[in-house]
């Protein structure tokens, strides 16, 4: 093939290129690794006798997806566990538990997880119900958002958990009227049994990584950010299956891989850090970020807010939520992880925390100037006013997971009546951030939500679930299909500091994905119906759906 030829062409479709100089197109040209041309029908004078030339027939070309915050090797591992994701109803959950434990009858412990807290009156099950399911055995679940793991007596009794056994400072042992532990393990407290579950192998882990590779290409995602690598809980470090997947040539996504940053450690880990940041940086995987976890949750009372939550008759309670990392300590630490160019990545959901890390990020920049480390908080579910411009004014990129802003029940029955009227309108303030001027980038959290991207989108302009009933969540709120692309594709690039990619432009690198449909010709209340059909990574495809 002549150096004027390319080795594919996509032409005959919208193409979406989130290039603000030439925001659309209906051809592209892509030689090796990278793209060559946008534009119209003048593109076809690159396609030669070796070219693959792909026919969109109308179907939308997009820059490839980008997740900001996702946990794929936990995500691919559970769904080899006892998976629970999806079900509705205790009985459902306990049935799903019970034939899993019958079918593997040589399972030292039960686990896996997935469940969702609704299923419980007030979020919180029984270890009795799980007794009566697996009797013989020790069992740790944890629900859907991973900061909370529901065991049965077995696993109580193997890790000596007690009714004497104090509540960890950054968590809470659940407790029956008589002070006995009820089988229900928040943040912190979940080590106590976890510590004493078997850890994956490596080998599991890498199987883990390669199916939820396919899952996450499957969806038109061609780089994420894995948003925890090291020990958590029941979750072995998934940096060493990533570093095996880059060597092997495995890795056909781009990862960055955000360190954990242990509370209990303190500044001392520094070398560590560094240490893990050179040897988990090879191949595909960049490990050049700190993840920080400021606070826990809004549904067990985790997340950390300014005023203390309402009880349920509506009155202030005396719990407003934890704060992992003193605020002056998180100022320190984001300051020297700042002066060593580590990115940080924080977990901040409540008011409290997002207002910490942003003075955290504050007091590093004022000790070290502008620096090139794209700090990013993630989650934001609730945003005091006065914080929304700061993002713009420091720098800091908003990490958005867009299906957590709808009317759900665990949404409206165990956080809004614990926020109360007032914090509840200031939930996922996307449309404020938009007009602030800030940086959104988007992501998942999977096994947290789902993976996909589209369904994402379509929950970031219609706040409601495709098909609901429930009342449009916060409609001030809803943002453009177009801002919610650009924050899925070029705004994840840019945490990723994947500055070559995010869009479709000469000289990018040719990471692309095709949907069945123009989603931007379409109602908005369709977007959640589109489906990705081919995904390429450098000009390599990485999935093609069966009808594609």
């Amino acid at each position: 093939m002549s150096e004027r030829t390319a080795d594919l062409v996509l032409t005959g479709g919208p193409v979406q290129t989130v290039d603000p100089t030439r925001p659309f197109a209906t051809s592209v040209a892509v030689r090796g690794e990278r793209i060559v041309a946008v534009g119209h029908d003048e593109v076809h004078d690159l396609i030669g006798p070796g070219t693959e030339v792909v026919d969109l027939h109308g179907r939308l070309l997009v820059p490839g997806f980008q997740d900001a915050h996702v946990h794929p090797v936990g995500a691919g591992v559970e769904l080899g566990q006892c998976d629970l994701a999806g079900l509705t109803g205790a009985d459902a959950l306990l049935a799903r538990i019970r034939t899993w434990a019958e079918d593997g009858p040589d399972r030292l412990w039960i686990t896996g997880g997935g469940w969702s807290m609704e299923a419980f009156p007030g979020g919180t099950p029984d270890r009795h119900l799980l007794d009566r399911a697996v009797p013989d055995r020790p069992v740790y679940l944890v629900n859907r958002d991973h900061h909370g793991a529901w065991v049965n007596t077995r696993a109580l009794e193997l890790a000596g958990v007690t009714r004497g056994t104090p509540d960890p400072a950054d968590g809470r042992i659940e407790r029956d009227p008589d002070g006995e532990p009820s089988g229900m393990l928040q943040e912190g407290a979940m080590e106590l049994v976890a510590r004493h579950v078997p850890r994956t192998t490596l080998d599991e882990q890498l199987a883990g990584l390669l199916r939820a590779q396919r899952v996450l290409h499957s969806h038109g995602i061609t780089a994420w950010q894995d948003a925890l690598l090291g020990e958590h809980a029941s979750t072995a470090d998934p940096a060493p299956a990533y570093r095996r997947a880059a060597l092997d040539g495995l890795l056909t996504a781009r990862v960055r891989g955000a360190l954990w940053w242990d509370r209990e450690a303190g500044p001392e880990q520094l070398d560590r850090l560094r240490e893990r940041r050179e040897a988990f940086t090879v191949g595909r995987i960049r490990s050049h970020t700190v993840k920080i976890m400021q606070d826990g949750i809004a549904e067990n009372g985790t997340a950390a807010l300014l005023a203390p939550y309402l009880t349920p008759c509506g009155c202030a309670s005396a719990n407003s939520g934890i704060s992992f990392v003193d605020p002056a300590e998180l100022a320190r630490i984001v300051t020297l992880l700042d002066r060593e160019d580590f990115q940080v990545h924080f977990h901040a959901l409540g008011d409290r925390a997002v207002r910490e890390a942003l003075d955290a990020v504050a007091a590093a920049l004022a000790a070290n100037g502008r620096r090139d480390n794209r700090h990013h908080l993630a989650h934001l579910q609730v945003v005091d006013s006065a914080d929304v411009p700061r993002f713009r004014e420091l720098g800091a990129t908003a990490n958005i997971q867009a299906l957590w802003a709808t009317h759900e029940p665990q949404m409206d029955d165990l956080t809004i009546p614990f926020l109360g009227a007032g914090r509840a309108a200031r939930q996922y303030p996307f449309a404020d951030l938009v007009r602030s001027g800030a940086v959104l980038a988007a992501g998942s959290d999977w096994p947290v939500s789902s993976p996909d991207p589209l369904a994402a989108l379509h929950n970031a302009v219609n706040r409601q679930e495709p098909g609901s009933t429930r009342p449009v969540f916060l409609p001030e709120q809803r943002i453009t299909l177009h801002a919610a692309l650009t924050a899925y594709t070029a705004g994840s690039a840019y945490v990723n500091h994947l500055d070559d990619t995010g869009v479709i432009a000469p000289g990018r690198l040719a990471d692309l994905a095709v949907l069945d449909r123009d989603i931007f010709a379409r109602p908005v209340e369709e977007i959640a119906h589109a489906r990705v059909q081919q995904t390429f990574v450098g000009g390599q495809r990485v999935h093609a759906a069966a009808d594609a």
